[in-house]
């Protein structure tokens, strides 16, 4: 988050429970193109002198920054985010942030963000430089990540939680994957399974997944299938599935989505749960049908230095 003065910008993050900033110049725990991304952006916010958001009065032009690291190459995705509804307001700064960052940048983008809200990105993009998405090799596939999509923060544990979830799927198995996001958990998949069929509802995300799906081999993209749209969308597809794969928002599984699964189980269901709450209250309702045995249970710290866990879940039909 980007707040102070033009003269003396502060970036880092929130003080819990407020919107006042912590500035965090060298961060430990981020990625050091991260910090670097973070002291050429001050640098360029004095030069131009390109006022930060105040939240109170809703006034100044720049939010935020996002800022992705493409592990191959090391070269930075970055996002400003402004008070604004278009680009003209910060063009000074990202023109700046170009110079100054040079070959290391992989992209950058404007988003505008003009209302009053806790929501970081806004609604309008504009593609300045550079590529659409970032790509990872993420089980076995190439996975595709524009800046509105939701991507993992910590890929080498998300690897080895991607790895799990393939430990479970056989070869030749007919696969839903619902709330597929990009496509990091089902694109590899597709190397051996019969079938993959994809859920997103959000439009970044099936930009991504398509964008996957096109970077499969002609026989693996002859296997994929991709439903856009809410979860309730793809829920007919569990009809032929063998393995559900379930990576739903912290609200958890649609309610029609959990009574398709209490009716008419698939063999076996595999659930990547970011809410505790969720998990506890949809696993209660799964074993409380009678349909369904809690196989196994593996916990994720996706997020280090903090007390949030990511549960992984196998679920075998009885």
């Amino acid at each position: 988050m980007v707040r102070g003065r033009a003269a003396s910008p502060k970036i880092g993050l929130f003080q819990e429970g407020t919107h006042r900033i912590v500035d965090v110049p060298r961060c430990l725990v981020h990625h050091p193109s991260i910090n670097a991304v973070a002291a050429a952006a001050k640098t360029a916010i004095r030069e131009t002198g390109t006022t930060p958001y105040a939240d109170a009065p809703h006034r100044g032009v720049v939010r935020a920054l996002q800022v992705v690291v493409e592990r191959a190459t090391g070269k930075v995705q970055l996002v400003v985010v402004a008070n604004a509804e278009t680009p003209d307001a910060t063009a000074a700064l990202t023109t700046a942030l170009a110079a100054a960052l040079g070959p290391d940048l992989h992209s950058l983008w404007w988003n505008g963000n003009p209302t009053r809200t806790n929501t970081i990105l806004g609604a309008h993009w504009e593609r300045l430089s550079g590529e659409p998405a970032v790509c990872e090799t993420i089980g076995g596939a190439r996975v595709f990540f524009p800046p509105g999509a939701f991507g993992q923060a910590n890929l080498p544990l998300a690897d080895r939680l991607v790895a799990q979830v393939h430990a479970w799927v056989p070869d030749g198995a007919d696969v839903v994957e619902l709330y597929a996001g990009c496509g990091a958990i089902g694109l590899g998949l597709t190397l051996r399974a019969r079938r993959v069929v994809f859920n997103e509802v959000s439009p970044a995300g099936v930009d991504g997944l398509r964008m996957g799906v096109a970077a499969l081999s002609p026989d693996a993209r002859a296997r994929a299938a991709v439903v856009p749209g809410p979860a309730t969308a793809g829920v007919d597809a569990l009809a032929a599935a063998d393995v559900a794969i379930l990576d739903p928002p912290r609200k958890g599984i649609d309610a029609a989505v959990l009574e398709r699964l209490i009716a008419a189980p698939p063999a076996r269901l595999i659930v990547v749960s970011c809410s505790l709450a969720a998990f506890l209250r949809e696993t209660a309702a799964l074993r409380a049908s009678g349909r369904w045995t809690l196989r196994e249970l593996v916990p994720f710290a996706l997020f280090p230095h903090t007390d949030h866990v990511e549960t992984l879940a196998l679920f075998d039909r009885r």
